[in-house]
């Protein structure tokens, strides 16, 4: 059987942070322009971490240029160093056994496709120890927009691992409406679950592939995995 690519999300599928993205944020913000800013004045779950500054940036009626969001993004990754550790995160239910699991396969391999940049994704996975799982993936650096990373994906897990994964044997994984569109563009199949901000209902409509509470009984999504 063709080895199958599972692309994981971060916030909301493998850790909640406990809030330290959201507070790095603001306090970037606040650093950077000088102005308090209320987070939830944004649709801003399951965007990438340069479009997420942009949306800032435009809301506050600030100029966006690449400095100005870059700044914004670096004093971001410095706050979020600072706050990760102060935070009461998790891993979520049944993340860490799947994780070793798929590491000790032969017929899985994993990557991360996600909206943080990849300093930002090893704060958090670091923290939790679970960047050591993912020898490659897609960060914001590598495109503004989630639904261009998954190209990106692709092209470093053939660069890491010397293997092509046919779309039916890609799964993109996460918790948002945007990685289930993210997926789809690219071909792949979708798993999503509801542990992050989307209920069941909300995931539903975009039509995944496969949708889950959580992944507390892991075997579950190794028998999706087969079947799909």
């Amino acid at each position: 059987m063709t080895p199958a690519l599972l692309l994981w999300d971060i916030d909301g599928t493998l850790i909640q942070s406990g809030g330290a993205g959201e507070r790095a944020l603001v306090r970037a913000t606040e650093t950077t322009q000088n102005v308090s800013f209320d987070l939830h004045q944004l649709d801003w779950a399951g965007r990438t971490d340069r479009r997420i500054a942009e949306m800032i940036l435009d809301r506050l009626g600030r100029p966006r240029t690449a400095e100005s969001v870059a700044d914004l993004v670096e004093a971001y990754l410095d706050s979020l160093a600072e706050e990760i550790g102060r935070r009461q995160g998790t891993i979520l239910p049944g993340i860490a056994s799947i994780l070793e699991h798929i590491d000790k396969s032969d017929r899985f391999f994993q990557g991360l496709l996600t909206g943080n940049m990849k300093r930002g994704a090893e704060i958090k996975l670091g923290h939790y120890g679970l960047w050591r799982y993912f020898p490659f993936g897609a960060f914001a650096d590598d495109a503004v927009h989630r639904n261009e990373l998954g190209p990106h994906a692709l092209r470093k897990a053939v660069a890491c691992h010397g293997v092509e994964f046919p779309p039916d044997r890609t799964f993109v994984i996460g918790d948002t409406p945007h990685d289930i569109d993210c997926g789809k563009v690219i071909g792949a199949r979708t798993i999503a679950v509801a542990t992050g901000k989307y209920g069941v209902e909300a995931l539903e409509t975009h039509q995944p592939d496969a949708l889950f509470n959580d992944f507390a009984d892991f075997e579950a999504l190794l028998n999706a995995l087969e079947v799909l």
